[in-house]
């Protein structure tokens, strides 16, 4: 589960790379596009510009870069020349990017314009329930600390943690060993040590955390209709604590 400092490295790069992927969404504008529309721009961007793979394509037999998620749809949102996205939306866009074999995970929410009061403090609430998950990693640390430092942050903003899904370590391959839940017991689970990295991706809802998956094997909707949001970060454990291998420009977390 660990990397050594030259894989880290090429894994640094890997999050460079789509970082910059997320600078392109930020300057996108999102309102009147579909979502099939972004996924065609993400992925000439990824191939032509950053001479990168879209690792998603494929994966599972998923036939597209990107997932798109828009407001009540939890994750693995598929993108469609149909789902144009209106003022007043939230999307995540999750995308892996794969460079001389690393992989890294990330995954932003957008507000689509001018957004309502309720969809806006759940898109930062769990941006800072991520950070909060992030700040928890160190050496020595516990898995559980950082599913309880999520957890809890959900819960003081009346929130609900999704449970079904967790983040992941990540390297070669996208899923690794070991899963990262975003709910749990202060020192409890797997010890922390430098070299593992994996991703942090919390996903909170406005109403009850149960999800249900639609007839079409991938769209994850919660079950009473609520919005939900997610952020996702990929993260190394390093001797002083923590470093953000997909951190973005805007970011100085």
């Amino acid at each position: 589960m660990t990397k050594t400092s030259q894989e880290l490295a090429l894994m640094a790069e890997s999050g460079r790379l789509l970082a910059a992927v997320f600078a392109l969404l930020d300057r996108t504008t999102l309102v009147g596009r579909s979502t099939l529309a972004i996924n065609d721009m993400v992925e000439r961007f990824i191939t032509d510009d950053l001479a990168a793979r879209p690792a998603s394509k494929g994966q599972y037999g998923f036939a597209f870069v990107l997932n798109s998620s828009i407001n009540e749809v939890v994750c693995h949102g598929i993108p469609s020349a149909r789902d144009v996205l209106k003022e007043g939306d939230i999307v995540n866009f999750d995308i892996t990017l794969e460079k001389n074999g690393y992989l890294v995970d990330s995954s932003k929410t957008y507000c689509v314009g001018a957004v309502n009061t309720a969809a806006k403090r759940l898109v930062e609430a769990t941006y800072d329930a991520m950070w909060q998950g992030i700040r928890a990693v160190r050496p020595g640390a516990r898995l559980g600390d950082i599913g309880f430092a999520i957890e809890r942050h959900a819960k003081r903003c009346g929130y609900a943690v999704v449970r079904d899904y967790c983040g992941h370590g990540i390297g070669r391959e996208m899923h690794e060993a070991p899963q990262v839940m975003h709910f749990g017991k202060p020192n409890t689970g797997l010890v922390l040590r430098e070299g593992m990295v994996f991703t942090i991706e919390p996903m909170l809802n406005r109403g009850k955390r149960h999800v249900r998956t639609e007839d079409d094997g991938w769209t994850v909707v919660t079950e009473d209709g609520s919005l939900s949001a997610q952020f996702e970060h990929t993260v190394a454990v390093t001797a002083k604590g923590v470093k953000v291998l997909t951190l973005r420009a805007d970011e100085k977390r």
